[in-house]
């Protein structure tokens, strides 16, 4: 499982974002994409909003990838 530390001071990152950050997807336009086929999970729970907030100890899955914590 990869960890993605927060920067100082930040509490979340949206998962649009995070998704950028990983290179699950190459461009933003495509995070929406990616979303919608259910290929991603937030905790468990199958997330289609790129602007969930994606918070420390939060582990987001997605298909084909290895699991990210957000610490």
């Amino acid at each position: 499982m990869r960890t993605v530390e927060l920067r100082p001071g930040e509490d979340s990152i949206r998962l649009g974002q995070l998704l950028k950050l990983v290179d699950a997807v190459p461009t933003g336009a495509q995070v929406k994409d990616v979303l919608v086929t259910g290929a991603v999970r937030v905790n468990g729970e199958p997330e289609e909003r790129r602007g969930r907030q994606v918070r420390r100890g939060d582990v987001v899955s997605i298909e084909g990838a290895e699991d990210v914590r957000v610490a």
